[in-house]
């Protein structure tokens, strides 16, 4: 048994989901709109839907490239602050964080995989 499926498996989900969107609203200013999360041996899979930043929005008609750009960057950050968090609040190792952000579905998927 790993990490995820041993001690605390709903508590690690509920603490997660609550990670994920604190981290959202500090970088961000706001909350996610949806999540649901999957836990598979050591790695979770976070399904969420957000709320594209109007600033971002308005840009990315005439500033695509710009915006590409911007989102990356802020998913790095992302990715950086969420695995601190993790480590720091709920002291499991994290090995990496994967995202992706599709701007016109307001969806994301995050992938953490976690130190056995």
């Amino acid at each position: 048994m790993t990490v995820i499926t041993s001690k605390f498996h709903q508590s690690l989900k509920k603490d997660l989901a609550f990670l994920y969107n604190r981290v959202n609203q500090e970088i961000y200013g706001t909350g996610v709109k949806k999540q649901r999360l999957e836990t598979f041996d050591d790695r979770v899979i976070i399904f969420a839907q957000h709320k594209r930043v109007q600033a971002l929005h308005m840009l990315s008609q005439n500033f695509h490239h710009l915006t590409i750009s911007v989102d990356s960057a802020l998913i790095v950050e992302f990715k950086s602050l969420l695995k601190g968090l993790i480590e720091d609040s709920l002291h499991l190792k994290v090995k990496t964080i994967l995202k992706d952000y599709d701007p016109d579905t307001e969806e994301a998927c995050t992938v953490i995989y976690f130190k056995e």
